[in-house]
């Protein structure tokens, strides 16, 4: 979580329908309603290890107010895409070792993903066979699209588990893939820890964004099973530096510096993988690190405000940093402690260093000790992992005041390859081609 700069490493084929049905690949959650009456196509249900109906891949749906966000490009939406208001993020652990079914899971999700980001239904959706279950769960039956976006995401043990090269990707793994260091006061979670295979769901309705995670799961029964997730909200930092900067739950504006998802040349300088910095399946995608910090929040509330602004840096009304009127001033780092997160996270403390950052406040009820299990789940992009967040989280790690009211409690570090660029292409692709 990083009140500063996104540098804080604490905190892209249609099937045709039945003869006389409507063609309801083109038609979107938003419709269904108004379409009650209308023909609808009738779909087997399929067998095998991947429990999915045929999936419908087609143009996107008519845009809603504010508009779907595109799942084609050059790269994964979900990274410098506006941030939205809610998240769910879940790894899987894969649990198959048949290459050929792992392949075909990708290539359903691909297509559900591109669906459901177009606010249109899985499969058939609601209307197959009576006696086999639905194609998508339902829940989004309805809703808009609410900017959905999905990310997905490789793992390091993907390509090499317990010693063991399951799928034949052991050569392909990228150098800068690493398993991320232990830092000082880390105290993980294995079970909040790692992941074969990411997805990160964004969107403005949390019902969307869990659908979404839902169907997932259900298409990648019996080859992949969910290992952790996590449910987001009150997004933490932003890709839009002309908005207001949003707080994270200690009441301080976060990410004043974050890189615009709208800056080409900041995305290709910090976020996107260059030719020739690792396979070639990665080039145009991005590192992903996943962090969930926990907060003392019952210690940082009895604290005062002077201190709470000392360990920031920046005042907690207005968000500007020390001996400053506003929040965007240019920072005079020396005004500042020492020790604080602003003046030791900041580009000019690190050569330059930037990170994009999408995290999100959390709350999961309490401890059992009546205290709120609550704090940052921290998403940050970059093109190189071993030069961005590991550089940084050690300089914070080391002597950051911050350190006093935050645990780092989970961590995954995984590759997101670039964006899907048209209809039958599919996740994962170039890497298992």
């Amino acid at each position: 979580m990083n009140a500063e700069t996104p540098s804080a490493a604490t905190p892209g084929p249609e099937q045709s329908a039945a003869p006389g049905a409507e063609p309801r690949g083109a038609v979107s959650r938003r419709a269904v309603i108004g379409w009650a009456g209308a023909g609808v196509a009738l779909g087997a249900a399929a067998a095998g290890s991947v429990a999915a109906a045929t999936l419908r891949e087609s143009e996107p749906a008519p845009a809603a107010a504010g508009g779907d966000i595109p799942f084609y490009g050059d790269h994964q939406s979900g990274i410098a895409t506006p941030v939205q208001d809610r998240l769910h993020f879940a790894t899987f652990d894969v649990v198959t070792t048949n290459r050929d079914a792992l392949v075909r899971m990708l290539k359903e999700w691909t297509k559900a993903a591109a669906a459901m980001t177009g606010g249109r239904e899985v499969g058939t959706g609601a209307s197959g066979l009576a006696e086999a279950p639905p194609d998508d769960t339902g829940e989004a039956l309805g809703l808009p699209s609410s900017r959905l976006t999905l990310t997905m995401g490789f793992g390091p043990t993907l390509f090499e588990k317990d010693g063991v090269d399951r799928f034949g990707l052991k050569a392909k793994r990228p150098e800068a893939l690493i398993e991320l260091p232990k830092f000082p006061h880390d105290n993980l979670d294995p079970a909040r820890s790692g992941g074969d295979i990411c997805v990160q769901a964004c969107a403005d309705d949390p019902q969307v964004a869990v659908h979404a995670i839902r169907n997932l799961a259900r298409i990648g029964m019996g080859v992949v099973n969910v290992r952790w997730s996590q449910l987001g909200f009150g997004k933490t930092s932003s890709t839009t530096p002309e908005a207001q900067t949003p707080r994270n739950l200690m009441g301080f504006k976060d990410g004043t510096h974050n890189i615009s998802g709208t800056d080409a040349d900041a995305l290709d300088k910090h976020v996107w993988v260059a030719p020739g910095e690792g396979p070639e399946w990665l080039t145009g995608g991005s590192y992903l690190v996943a962090r969930r910090i926990r907060m003392h929040i019952e210690t940082w509330d009895r604290t005062s405000l002077g201190e709470q602004e000392g360990v920031f840096g920046r005042t907690k009304r207005e968000g500007a940093p020390f001996g400053k009127q506003r929040e965007r001033d240019t920072p005079d780092l020396k005004a500042m402690p020492e020790d604080s997160h602003v003046r030791l996270a900041h580009p000019d403390s690190n050569d330059g260093l930037m990170i994009l950052r999408r995290g999100f406040s959390f709350t999961d009820g309490t401890d059992g000790l009546g205290r709120l299990e609550a704090g940052l789940f921290f998403l940050a992009y970059q093109r190189d992992t071993r030069k961005a967040f590991v550089p940084l989280q050690q300089r914070l790690a080391a002597s950051d005041k911050l350190n006093e009211y935050i645990q780092h409690v989970g961590s995954a570090h995984f590759a997101c390859p670039p964006g899907i660029r048209k209809p039958g292409e599919w996740w994962g692709q170039a890497l298992f081609g």
